[in-house]
């Protein structure tokens, strides 16, 4: 299933209707180059969540966390990863194990060290915005893009 955004409004949009239809234990693996607009899509997630401070990348700190009305959320970056195993030094499995949505970008660089997500996002820029792929796509999320579907000019 692709779409095609074209601003980085579309793209926070984007975002929002994902809260609405992932299952609150949902691991999530965004693709794409830098600049592609996954922490933009992360954005709009969280403010549907009603996070209300910043949404920035986790670049340097790998991973950020919020806690939202009782529920955790998990942002990670995988980009500076040197090794692996790395993940595993900084507790990967417990933040999986919770209920939570995890996000992670850059997830081939925890190769061997990460389940399989319930869905792939994959982001690229294209002349006329970004594309986005859903990929791995469980059939609860197809049937609720389908009827709660907001961004329907987008659909290529």
């Amino acid at each position: 299933m692709q779409f095609l955004l074209k601003t980085a409004e579309e793209t926070e949009q984007f975002g929002a209707q994902l809260f609405s239809i992932l299952a609150e234990k949902s691991l999530v693996f965004l693709l794409g180059d830098l600049g592609a607009g996954k922490t933009t899509l992360v954005r709009g997630f969280m403010r549907k969540a009603g996070h209300q401070g910043t949404v920035k990348s986790p670049t340097y700190n790998i991973v950020e966390e919020y806690k939202i009305n009782q529920r955790l959320f998990f942002h990670f970056d995988l980009y500076r990863l040197v090794d692996p195993e790395e993940l595993e030094w900084i507790g990967i499995d417990d933040y999986l194990q919770a209920q939570s949505v995890c996000f992670i970008e850059w997830p081939s660089l925890g190769e061997g060290y990460l389940p399989e997500p319930d869905l792939i996002i994959a982001m690229e820029v294209v002349d006329e915005g970004r594309r986005i792929t859903l990929e791995k796509i469980p059939a609860e999320i197809i049937n609720n893009f389908l009827i709660e579907k907001q961004i329907d000019s987008a659909i290529l």
